[in-house]
């Protein structure tokens, strides 16, 4: 197998929490980039409203928790489906078009709901039906945006802090969207937040729209679209650290993250609150993953990083199964910003791992992998969260999702010496140290009220 060509060695960052800070948005100095992040920065608000909203009101309607993660299954389904040919895509054709067509469809998507809710006309199954059609659009998204954002950088040496930048959004948009959306939906109703996400993109379309980007050199690609993909799985399974990472990642997606589906049923039924309570809940996990950014991002480099996910994965299990047990507001939001800390880093970890080794031609499809065992698992995540919270209890669900996040994790940690030394080698054949500012995280796409991560 041909391994991952050489990426431009990475600076050092300063030591003082003063450069530190100045060191953090380097990215900025990039015209495209910074009209990225501030519309950005508005159109993540309005998808963590969305994703709020949704859950309370499918909770509402139904008081079924089994459509709860129905509803999420069919958001993610599509994702799951064709996030790799979405990789093959992204690596092929204008990637700034495809994100102005993705941006296009949610936000009518969005109006749709707003309208449907609105006029009261809404029903469980429209809900589902457009949840795809998001789903769809995600799929495209994900792999797109994140194989992009190299292109609106002026340096290549700030791609890692341009990722860093992108988990900060991501987080400070979480801490604003889901508590305005639980005061929205008490004033006005759900319809109003389907309203101001579709109202979001606007800000985001002008950004792609204003930015001056260069032609990307012309890939050569020997096969099809089958043949290509069959590149990327053979090239991401055959070397070893990225294989490992991918495995872990989808236990994760597959027991753990599909905990936050349950919220609307937490906030209501055992916390006995109302849509402010949702928000506050969701809130924590925001103010949790902001500090695993910060936390990620004083890492001197990627090496020991594999013990590093380790740790993130235990305490977001260990997390989680306090939250199942919690019956107090207090507490529930303490062991919530606790598992957004580990998911943060975890999931960052892991997004930063592979960048920092992946081969640029081969970017796209990896990342479509990637898009692919983050979300793609979850789907299915979300449907087993639903209806073992059906059978169950959610609380039993929940823990028993965070037992097997332990579980994930200890088997991984078994092979982590094997792991490190794979990258030290790869590490050291490409001449690159990484900086520590690679947080990268998987921003959570179109469509998430489970995962989290961007538009």
């Amino acid at each position: 197998m041909a391994e991952p060509a050489p990426i431009p060695s990475l600076p050092t960052p300063p030591t003082g929490w003063k450069e530190n800070i100045s060191h953090l948005g380097r990215a900025l100095r990039s015209r495209n980039y910074r009209l990225f992040f501030f519309g950005q920065g508005t159109s993540l608000i309005g998808t963590w409203m969305q994703a709020t909203a949704l859950g309370w009101l499918v909770y509402r309607l139904t008081h079924s928790r089994e459509l709860l993660g129905v509803v999420a299954f069919s958001s993610q389904l599509m994702t799951f489906l064709l996030a790799p040919f979405a990789g093959v895509l992204a690596d092929r054709i204008n990637r700034r078009k495809v994100l102005i067509a993705t941006q296009v469809v949610a936000s009518l998507q969005a109006m749709l709901l707003a309208v449907l809710t609105l006029t009261g006309m809404v029903t469980v199954w429209q809900i589902i039906a457009l949840s795809m059609v998001l789903g769809l659009a995600a799929a495209f998204e994900m792999p797109t945006r994140q194989a992009f954002v190299v292109e609106m950088l002026e340096d290549r040496a700030d791609l890692p802090n341009a990722i860093a930048m992108n988990s900060f959004l991501v987080n400070g948009s979480r801490l604003i969207g889901p508590p305005a959306a639980g005061l929205i939906i008490a004033l006005c109703g759900e319809g109003v937040c389907f309203a101001a996400n579709s109202a979001s993109y606007l800000a985001v379309l002008l950004a792609l729209l204003a930015m001056r980007v260069s032609p990307r050199p012309v890939n050569v690609f020997r096969n099809n679209v089958l043949g290509d993909l069959k590149e990327g799985v053979v090239y991401a399974f055959r070397f070893r650290p990225i294989r490992a990472i991918l495995g872990l990642l989808t236990a994760i997606s597959l027991v753990g993250l599909p905990y936050s589906v349950l919220m609307p049923v937490f906030a209501m039924d055992i916390l006995h609150g109302d849509s402010s309570t949702q928000g506050l809940l969701m809130g924590s996990v925001g103010v949790g993953a902001l500090a695993g950014t910060f936390l990620l991002a004083s890492r001197p480099s990627t090496r020991g990083l594999t013990r590093t996910i380790v740790m993130a994965t235990a305490v977001f299990g260990l997390a989680i199964i306090g939250f199942g047990l919690s019956t107090n507001l207090a507490i529930s939001m303490a062991v919530l910003a606790a598992a957004g800390l580990g998911m943060m880093v975890q999931i960052a970890g892991s997004n930063t791992f592979i960048q920092s080794i992946v081969d640029d031609d081969k970017r796209g499809r990896v990342m479509s992998l990637h898009t692919m065992c983050f979300m793609g698992m979850g789907t299915f995540g979300n449907l087993l969260m639903g209806f073992t919270a059906h059978r169950f209890g959610a609380p039993a669900a929940v823990i028993a999702g965070g037992v097997g996040c332990l579980v994930a994790a200890g088997v991984f940690a078994s092979r982590r010496h094997l792991l490190e030394s794979s990258l030290e080698v790869a590490l050291r054949e490409r001449e690159c140290t990484p900086s520590p500012e690679a947080v990268a995280v998987e921003d959570r796409p179109l469509t998430v009220p489970a995962a989290a991560e961007g538009k």
